[in-house]
């Protein structure tokens, strides 16, 4: 039973239908179970942090969101509908986009080609250059993307925080509702983390639902409206970030339970912890 200090939105977070529901999430390879009966909520406009040691099984949660892996059993609930996501194309269709740590650029094209790229617009037998270069152009701007110098040039003379930067605006840009970032600061330097989680914010006040792995417990309590915490496949708590701190974090992802909580609710009820109990 996943641990809830608080069932209340944060300030400003909208309220009704989630966008997306994840019930009793199961996923197996051979004989060992990975995700043991996940549970997630997911609203537009917040920034959902998904924390966990190596192996708990976050990878394999965002790929089965994203149609890479498909789930043994449970249910995915999308504004409302059961929805069953076969493909990263089902996903992409819902309005699902992940941007991996690898980010998946292409070093020898430009970013215009790379925000493109598999999606180009024509213009008869030709490609729409111009319609492309505006678009990207924009999208960089609505994000307030102010350090690429020109969405002509080549990715590979791009900073890590640029790349970062241009693989978020590829995934906005084709009416992405849920934006997945695994990863996004790692290996960056300081200016080019401020420069990520500066973006991360903007993509919760667009009123997109985000949903960020992260290993690093500054970056998180820093854009994070709610953060969920996997422990060895089940989720051990999903709480307002208000009500946790960073050394409960720690004892939810090492032994999955904490009696650090800031909110007054219950003390944690997960099978995790109850098995430890035992």
């Amino acid at each position: 039973m996943t641990q809830t200090a608080s069932d209340t939105a944060p300030a400003g977070a909208p309220s009704g239908t989630p966008l997306l529901q994840l019930e009793g999430i199961r996923k197996r390879f051979g004989a060992v179970e990975v995700l043991r009966g996940v549970d997630l909520t997911l609203r537009s406009g917040q920034v959902t942090a998904l924390v966990g040691d190596n192996g708990a099984g976050k990878s394999t949660l965002i790929k089965a969101v994203a149609g890479i892996y498909t789930i043994d059993d449970g249910r995915m609930l999308w504004e409302g509908r059961h929805v069953t996501v076969h493909n990263p194309k089902d996903a992409a269709a819902l309005g699902i986009e992940v941007v991996y740590q690898d980010l998946a650029l292409a070093d020898n094209l430009d970013v215009v080609q790379n925000m493109f790229l598999g999606r180009e617009r024509r213009r008869g037998l030709l490609l729409d250059e111009d319609s492309m270069e505006k678009s990207a152009g924009e999208t960089l701007a609505s994000l307030q993307v102010t350090t690429v110098r020109s969405v002509r040039q080549p990715v590979a003379s791009l900073s890590g925080g640029q790349r970062q930067s241009v693989a978020v605006a590829k995934a906005v840009m084709w009416n992405s509702k849920l934006v997945i970032l695994d990863e996004p600061t790692a290996a960056l330097g300081v200016s080019q983390t401020r420069q990520v989680l500066d973006l991360v914010k903007r993509l919760g006040e667009r009123g997109l639902a985000v949903l960020i792995v992260s290993h690093n417990l500054n970056d998180v309590f820093e854009v994070a409206d709610r953060i969920a915490v996997l422990r060895l496949g089940e989720m051990v708590a999903d709480v307002a970030r208000g009500d946790v701190d960073s050394q409960s974090v720690v004892e939810l992802m090492t032994t999955g339970r904490s009696d650090r909580l800031t909110a007054d609710g219950p003390a944690p009820t997960s099978s995790a912890a109850s098995r430890e109990d035992a």
